[in-house]
C-alpha cells in the first residue's frame, strides 16, 4: 500500500470534500444504501454480472445522489489546490 504524504495534504480540502460526499449520499435512505453497495460488491467491476433488474435499480439509485451535482460541489476545491503550487 503506498504512504500518502501526510506532511501535503491539505487537510481542509479532504474534509471539504468529505463533506460535500456527505450531502449528497445523505439523499438516500438507509435501504437504498444499503442495496447501493450490495448492487456495487455484486458487480465485481462488472456491470454485466447484474440482472437487467439490478442495473436499472442501480441506475436509479446512482441518479438518485445527483454525481454531476457532487461534481460542481467539488470543483471549487480543486480550483484551490491547483492555486497552491
Amino acid at each position: 500500500m503506498p504512504k500518502l504524504p501526510i506532511r501535503g495534504t491539505p487537510w481542509l480540502l479532504v474534509i471539504q470534500a468529505a463533506l460535500a460526499a456527505r450531502d449528497h449520499w445523505s439523499v438516500l435512505t438507509p435501504e437504498e444504501r444499503t442495496d447501493l453497495a450490495r448492487l456495487l460488491r455484486a458487480t465485481r467491476g462488472r456491470p454485466s454480472n447484474l440482472t437487467a433488474r439490478e442495473k436499472a435499480e442501480l441506475r436509479r439509485l446512482v441518479g438518485r445522489l445527483d454525481l454531476p451535482g457532487l461534481g460542481k460541489d467539488l470543483l471549487p476545491l480543486a480550483r484551490k489546490k491547483r492555486g497552491r503550487r
